[in-house]
């Protein structure tokens, strides 16, 4: 069975329903991860998706902050939640889908601005959030996919100008050192990657820009990965850069994969 998987930080999902509910109709992945929902699960908008059949959700989420979810037209059970750097923060929730395969949701911390954990306590919060997340990997997973807002650029091409952004946070070597050690760690394979090897990939645009598309100072801040036994029957994979341009946007893009699960 093919199973279509998107992942999109949508940057408060209250605000962006519609936005969310466009894509659902438009592009109809089987299950989408959902990153910065910023809300309680009380105040979390489910009719309107379970409307469109995305009647199935696991979700955590808190006030004005963090926050992640899974919509699925599939049943899928809550397989838990990992409480990263014991801070109480919404950053990861799991699904069981109904082939046994766990599907993992993640916002790792964006870090502030400057680039010293000495300096900057959200920038040492980052870094110990993926040291952890490597730890928690070292008993490989397997039958496993992990996807979301890693917050991180690791590829020269990955960036709109690595030499320019070696200094900015989401691609300093010790960012890119630390994710690819949590990877390892798990021998995760980076789906996106796999099926689309060369070339210039972004899925974040900052608000600054006054026009962001044609500036294409982009990140690809947002990731698939799979445990190798699921990786090596994946495919599809797309970054839908047009929905990046709808009104009231978020600054990231949904990624999609598909996957024999």
């Amino acid at each position: 069975m093919t199973v279509t998987i998107c992942t999109w930080n949508i940057n408060s999902v209250r605000l962006r329903e519609a936005s969310v509910l466009r894509l659902l109709r438009e592009e109809a992945p089987d299950v989408l991860c959902l990153q910065e929902i910023k809300t309680p699960l009380d105040k979390f908008p489910l009719e309107g998706f379970a409307a469109l059949g995305y009647a199935h959700v696991v979700a955590r989420g808190q006030k004005g902050y963090n926050g992640v979810a899974i919509l699925s037209r599939l049943p899928i059970e809550d397989a838990g939640q990992r409480d990263f750097c014991a801070r109480g923060d919404a950053r990861h929730v799991a699904a069981r889908l109904p082939s046994g395969v766990t599907l993992h949701n993640l916002y790792i911390p964006a870090g502030g601005d400057l680039p010293d954990p000495g300096a900057n306590p959200k920038f040492a919060h980052k870094l110990d959030f993926l040291a952890e997340l490597r730890d928690w990997f070292a008993e490989r997973p397997s039958r496993a996919i992990l996807v979301g807002d890693l917050n991180i650029a690791p590829r020269e091409d990955d960036v709109w100008n690595h030499k320019a952004l070696l200094k900015v946070v989401s691609h300093t070597p010790v960012e890119v050192e630390a994710l690819e050690a949590a990877r390892a760690a798990g021998a995760w394979v980076d789906v996106t990657r796999k099926d689309i090897p060369e070339g210039p990939l972004y899925s974040w645009w900052s608000y600054r820009s006054p026009d962001w598309n044609a500036a294409d100072k982009g990140r690809r801040l947002d990731h698939v990965w799979a445990s190798p036994d699921l990786a090596a029957r994946s495919g599809g994979s797309r970054i839908a850069r047009h929905v990046r341009g709808w009104e009231q946007p978020s600054d990231h893009a949904p990624v999609f994969a598909e996957f024999e699960a």
